[in-house]
Formats: C-alpha cells, structure tokens, sequence
C-alpha cells in the first residue's frame, strides 16, 4: 500500500549488448555513412539527457565496433563478439565501479578495422 520508499537498487551492473548493420538493408533504405555517424554519437550520449532514480547513473562505458571490408563480411559475428571478453578484477568481492571489470580485446582477422570508440 505504500508508493515510496520501497526501492530495491543494484550497487553497480555492467550490461553488454550487440547490434549489426545490415550493408544491403541499409543500401534498400538509403541508410548512409552519415547516418552511422549519428548512430554512434547517439550510442555514446543515450543515457546522458534521461536522468531518473530508478536509472541513476547509468551510461555506456565502452563502444567496440568491428567494421568489414566486404559486404558480405569478412568473419563471422560470434568469431568478433568472442574477441571482446569481460572479466571481474576480483570475482570474490562484488562490483561496485567500472575499475572493477577487466577488459580484452582480441586481435581482428583480416579484413576487419576494430574501432573503440568510447
């Protein structure tokens, strides 16, 4: 019966998603260069203007973009996301900041830039 004071909170997450850019998708719907451009910067920034206490300070902490010279690509997506590994610094004490987590980034196979963007 009670609307405040009732919030369950996380002292510190770590989320990791994935996207993908189709090249003939975005050729079918004129999606351009300028177009990523926007994408990343909106990635980088999309927590910074939607403030609230359920979300607190959430905000992306890393960008890590494969780019393939084919069309077709040039390796597999699992291969790439399999390159990028996350561990805890100390697995025996809970996270509580991003200086806690440990991050390695493979080499990419040919064919392949590595951007890391944020």
């Amino acid at each position: 019966n009670r609307t405040m004071g009732r919030k369950s909170t996380i002292p510190y997450g770590l989320y990791v998603g994935y996207g993908f850019i189709s090249p003939m998708l975005a050729q079918q719907t004129g999606f351009s260069e300028d177009d990523l451009a926007l994408l990343w910067e909106s990635l980088q920034a999309m927590f910074e203007h939607d403030r609230s206490a359920a979300r607190g300070l959430m905000s992306l902490r890393k960008l890590i973009v494969f780019r393939h010279a084919s069309e077709l690509g040039n390796a597999p997506a699992q291969k790439l996301f399999d390159l990028v590994k996350v561990e805890r610094v100390d697995p025996t004490k809970p996270a509580r900041s991003f200086q806690d987590f440990k991050f390695t980034i493979g080499a990419a196979p040919k064919g392949i830039e590595k951007l890391e963007m944020v």
